[in-house]
């Protein structure tokens, strides 16, 4: 998974940078391009975050910030038992964010597709207060196998599109 070029893509998206929204769209129907240049209204301040196990951006934007992992595959369908590791971190994720009383975010970017190819998810975090909580409801969890192994599966995200929107309607 080359994520690195992925995380500056969404960093962009979020970021509102103009370069990267006009390519990420390119191939995108008009009601998804509608969505992503909602993000022009109110964008994020997104940093890279850093950490062995760790997140990979960090978004705030007014009262709500989330941490996120950003992940890309040619499949459309991530295990987390593939890697050792991916399970350590989704745990990790939720003790951190259930201390913070924040909601995490999984980005997931297919590759080869066209349109919108970002989806979003998050991992089922107690505790979480007012409009994460609203937010948690509407986004889709990452999913269990029946051996109990996280999985992500792309079809069953939230578009990015969708999701910019949403939190548009939900933070004015």
């Amino acid at each position: 998974m080359a994520v690195g070029k992925y995380e500056r893509e969404l960093r962009g998206i979020l970021s509102a940078d103009e370069e990267v929204l006009q390519k990420t769209t390119k191939t995108c129907s008009k009601e998804e391009i509608e969505g992503y240049r909602a993000i022009e209204d109110i964008p994020f301040l997104v940093v890279r975050a850093g950490g062995s196990l760790g997140m990979d951006l960090i978004a705030i934007r007014g009262e709500i910030s989330f941490p996120i992992e950003v992940k890309s595959s040619k499949h459309d369908v991530i295990y987390f038992s593939d890697e050792e590791r991916l399970t350590e971190q989704a745990e990790w994720m939720i003790d951190v964010c259930k201390a913070s009383s924040v909601m995490p975010l999984y980005a997931f970017r297919i590759k080869g597709l066209r349109g919108d190819r970002w989806r979003i998810f998050t991992l089922d975090v107690p505790g979480l207060k007012k409009k994460q909580k609203v937010l948690q409801r509407k986004i889709p969890l990452i999913e269990r196998t029946v051996h109990g192994n996280y999985k992500v599966k792309w079809e069953n995200g939230y578009p990015l599109h969708e999701f910019i929107a949403y939190l548009n309607h939900l933070l004015r």
